[in-house]
């Protein structure tokens, strides 16, 4: 088989999984079928009618992952926490949605439509997940979405042009500035529209969530690796929840300029320091109660590695945080006045 008919064949295979997703506001007294969204509730849901007297304010894209009716998506798709969103399918039906989860730092939401409120076949279409960390420069891929959320089933085939890049992304509507790690880069073309939609190897796999585009710019896109999003998967069956590491300190990362202006003996790891706060006096650096004092942590340590792994303005303390589990001993090196010494911080929950 061509790659072209390779192509054809993963697109037909794809199509159905992949939906519009929309938030809609209420013109009127109308009560929808679906609350608020932080409430899993799915006793209630319901096809969206169009004649209800709402407005589509915003869309974006996602796909089907599960049998059970969970969607994938971009965090900076659902703009609106408390917003009511429907998933509009590719036989144009229209079904409210509730979100299930969040993870901020990875651009990831996590959506749920009851299965069997959507007439399309059953089991529901899924797109399998694949594996990111097997993507190579060169290899084949397709983007498939909803550009500018009007033109739908939009197609785009490039290839994986980088890896590993990291940029700071902005939202449209809410200008929340994100920092994005560990993303795919590609020149198949992917539109605002297309956020969320799925990275296809030739394979058929999901290997990518499609997620920026850089304006001014040609044949530049990015997507988020998909295993993210399979970590999150997993810590929802597993927990209810996608639980986030909390150590409990604040810092400065250490470069050349901030060696030179602390005159500190190290041009690398974090310098333990909260910034003074002009209205409400200075915070603490070392949160009391967190971790990081139940392990001994002083103002003015410098952090060197955590788990083994040096800080880095390229490996940043979240880097590495984000790969340790929550609730088990971790060995963090630090350095204290001029003297390196062994701390052992067992990582607690972040609360919102």
């Amino acid at each position: 088989m061509t790659q072209d008919n390779s192509v054809v064949q993963i697109v037909k295979q794809a199509l159905p999984a992949v939906v519009s997703i929309a938030m809609m506001q209420e013109l009127g007294d109308f009560d929808f079928p679906l609350k608020k969204s932080s409430k899993k509730t799915t006793k209630s849901k319901k096809d969206f009618s169009p004649s209800l007297p709402c407005v589509m304010l915003g869309g974006g894209s996602g796909f089907v992952v599960d049998e059970d009716g969970t969607i994938l998506t971009n965090r900076h798709v659902i703009t609106d926490p408390l917003g009511e969103y429907v998933v509009v399918m590719p036989n144009n039906q229209k079904i409210m949605t509730e979100i299930l989860a969040y993870d901020p730092i990875h651009d990831i939401a996590l959506l749920k439509i009851n299965p069997a409120a959507v007439l399309l076949p059953q089991p529901l279409p899924i797109i399998p997940l694949g594996n990111s960390l097997k993507a190579e420069l060169g290899e084949t891929v397709v983007a498939i979405g909803n550009a500018l959320g009007l033109f739908r089933n939009t197609v785009s085939v490039g290839v994986v042009s980088g890896l590993s890049r990291e940029i700071h992304a902005q939202n449209e509507l809410t200008t929340e500035k994100t920092k994005l790690r560990g993303l795919i880069q590609t020149d198949a073309a992917i539109n605002p529209g297309n956020s969320g939609g799925p990275l296809l190897n030739l394979r058929g796999e999901a290997i990518g969530i499609n997620a920026a585009m850089v304006f001014g710019a040609e044949n530049i896109g990015f997507a988020l690796p998909i295993n993210n999003a399979k970590w999150a998967l997993k810590e929802l069956k597993q927990y209810g929840r996608i639980r986030q590491p909390y150590l409990g300190v604040r810092y400065l990362a250490i470069d050349s300029e901030l060696k030179h202006q602390f005159s500190l003996p190290v041009n690398y790891g974090v310098l333990v320091m909260a910034e003074p706060e002009i209205k409400k006096g200075r915070k603490q650096a070392v949160v009391p109660n967190s971790p990081a004092a139940k392990a001994g942590l002083k103002e003015a340590d410098i952090i060197l590695e955590i788990q083994g792994k040096k800080i880095t303005t390229e490996q940043t303390v979240n880097d590495i945080l984000e790969l340790c589990h929550i609730g088990r001993e971790i060995p963090m090196k630090i350095l204290r006045n001029g003297q390196e010494k062994m701390l052992k911080i067992v990582l607690a929950e972040r609360k919102n």
